[in-house]
């Protein structure tokens, strides 16, 4: 997707302070975190939701988990964090491109969902 925001990241077309890359992930500071540590993590390949995700997606999707607490520890959250995946309306995705945000920090995350 041409004009797809972390498209452009990926490409080099937007900076981003990366934290993390290889061949199939991307990981970089958000740039409104909410909590001290704020990372996202995200496919290179466009995939616009988990409700879009296929079989063929599983490797890169199991790359994130994966790397996310090598992440977080490299961040400043050696002793946890929260990963969370948004998705669609709903779900209250704002970027459509599948993106993981690790949140943490020092101090625990809090309620997982408010009222």
């Amino acid at each position: 997707m041409q004009d797809c925001l972390f498209c452009r990241i990926v490409r080099g077309e937007i900076p981003a302070a990366k934290v993390y890359e290889d061949d199939e992930v991307l990981a970089f500071k958000d740039i409104q975190p909410q909590r001290p540590v704020h990372v996202l993590v995200i496919p290179k390949k466009h995939v616009t939701s988990l409700a879009h995700a296929t079989p063929e997606d599983v490797p890169t999707f199991g790359k994130m988990l994966l790397v996310a607490n090598q992440i977080a520890v490299d961040q400043g959250s050696p002793d946890g964090f929260r990963s969370i995946i948004n998705t669609g309306r709903v779900g209250g995705q704002e970027v459509m491109h599948v993106h993981m945000h690790i949140v943490g920090g020092q101090e625990p995350v809090g309620p997982m969902l408010k009222r």
